[in-house]
């Protein structure tokens, strides 16, 4: 009788946990969602322009977002920070934290964005053609800019979560979309009196939209009543190196992971520049498809983050296991869903970006559909890999997992994607196989690690 009490319990508590977990996750799933909204309303625009403008413009977007996700890797450092100072109630902590994150926001944004003004110089080093390059460069030349906003209002997002707050960072970020969608038409295309600016002015657009959204963010913090005593802008100016540094130590390896990722995939979008101008549209448009579907396990894990940052806080490595584990479970068996639409149904997703109709768009298109029905098996791995490491990164465990996707990315992806594509002749096939082993490698390392987190001393309070 006692061991079905017992189990009885156990099971409550995994019910408990997967309630708590979807509460705090579906906001910041949408918000995602709406994220990538912004980005998708981009490339379907820019397709409208022609398959030149869209080719050059997702390059673009590619060189510059493979930069942009280190820096939120940075700052996403302040998640698991945050959410053990709450778990501990160090109030103190949390203020720091903020404040400090802002500063690396700023700092990075700062050395990186005159790399970005470059942009045109770098695709000709990178062997990409004179007209793809001189077109990314007009988006670039005031896109560059949405760093500083892009990032601050990554740390506001990690702020609001850790208190179980994410309607407003969904509101925030469906106010984003609209507000891109109206800037897009009117300063790409020339509409409302405004000049036609094309690139150039989806650049302008997302500058404007992403500032929008962190001030947004910022101005509900400081008004909310139970966040006053925190203060989180007064002495702004003063220094705290301790905790800026943390952030960076707690960061970096965040950074290079998620960086690692990205990389990949933005080395495979260089690759497919190598092949054809058709091809680079596909790969934009496949790519575009799948990071819609894998907003909804991202927005889980930054949920997965602080429901283990806290248990870890309070020194539960029950509650470290059934937090992690179930946002595991509940990520892949979304991507279970995905990887099925995608294989049975890829010319129904194409559609929305590509009219199949227009003999310009077939090549494309055709190219397109292939990708999507590769991209639906790696999307298993890629929801394990990104929930394993979240609940690694809610033990501040982020060196190793550092470590095993630089190997799973770049020592496997990208060689094996380069020898599929272009020694083996399979082209753009073979380029998508390669990031589909990587993907497979770490999300197989990540796991296991997590799963041997007591023997490793992660979870050990003495």
């Amino acid at each position: 009788m006692a061991q079905m009490e017992n189990a009885q319990g156990t099971g409550n508590m995994w019910l408990e946990e997967a309630r708590a977990t979807f509460k705090l996750a579906w906001p910041l799933v949408l918000a995602q969602l709406a994220q990538i909204g912004l980005s998708t309303s981009d490339v379907i625009m820019m397709g409208w322009l022609g398959p030149e403008f869209l080719g050059a413009g997702a390059l673009a977007h590619s060189f510059m977002f493979f930069f942009l996700i280190f820096g939120m890797g940075l700052v996403t450092a302040v998640s698991p920070m945050m959410a053990k100072a709450i778990g501990e109630g160090d109030e103190v902590s949390v203020r720091r934290t903020v404040r400090q994150g802002f500063w690396v926001c700023i700092a990075f944004s700062t050395l990186v964005i005159p790399l970005m003004l470059q942009i045109d110089h770098i695709f000709l080093l990178l062997g990409q053609e004179p007209d793809i390059a001189a077109l990314a460069e007009t988006y670039a030349r005031v896109g560059a800019f949405q760093f500083y906003p892009f990032l601050l209002f990554a740390v506001m997002r990690s702020f609001l979560a850790a208190h179980n707050i994410t309607l407003v960072v969904l509101l925030a970020t469906l106010v984003g979309i609209v507000l891109n969608i109206i800037g897009n038409y009117g300063l790409m295309f020339g509409n409302f009196g405004l000049p036609r600016l094309e690139l150039l002015g989806a650049g302008i657009s997302t500058v404007i939209v992403h500032s929008a959204t962190f001030l947004f963010a910022l101005i509900y913090a400081l008004a909310l009543k139970r966040f006053k005593d925190y203060n989180l802008l007064q002495r702004f100016w003063k220094p705290d190196w301790q905790r800026f540094f943390e952030v960076i130590r707690v960061g970096v390896p965040i950074g290079f992971m998620l960086m690692a990722e990205v990389g990949m995939f933005s080395v495979a979008a260089f690759m497919m520049g190598w092949l054809s101008k058709p091809e680079l549209a596909a790969h934009a448009i496949a790519l575009q498809i799948t990071a819609i579907s894998f907003m909804v396990p991202l927005g889980i894990s930054q949920a997965t983050t602080v429901r283990v940052g806290i248990c870890h806080g309070r020194r539960s490595p029950i509650g470290v296991m059934i937090s992690g584990w179930t946002s595991i479970a509940m990520g892949v068996g979304f991507m279970v869903f995905t990887c099925m639409l995608y294989i049975l149904f890829p010319g129904f997703f194409v559609q929305f970006f590509l009219n199949p109709a227009d003999p310009e768009n077939v090549a494309a298109f055709n190219f397109a559909v292939t990708y999507i029905m590769i991209a639906g098996v790696f999307q298993l791995v890629d929801g394990g890999q990104v929930m394993a490491a979240a609940s690694l990164r809610g033990l501040s465990d982020t060196k190793v997992p550092m470590a095993i996707a630089l190997f799973g990315y770049w020592v496997v992806g990208i060689p094996v994607g380069y020898l599929l594509g272009f020694v083996f002749e399979w082209r753009g096939i073979g380029v998508w196989a390669g990031m589909a082993l990587g993907l497979a490698v770490v999300a197989v390392l990540l796991t296991i690690r997590f799963s041997q987190r007591d023997r490793l001393g992660l979870v050990r309070y003495g």
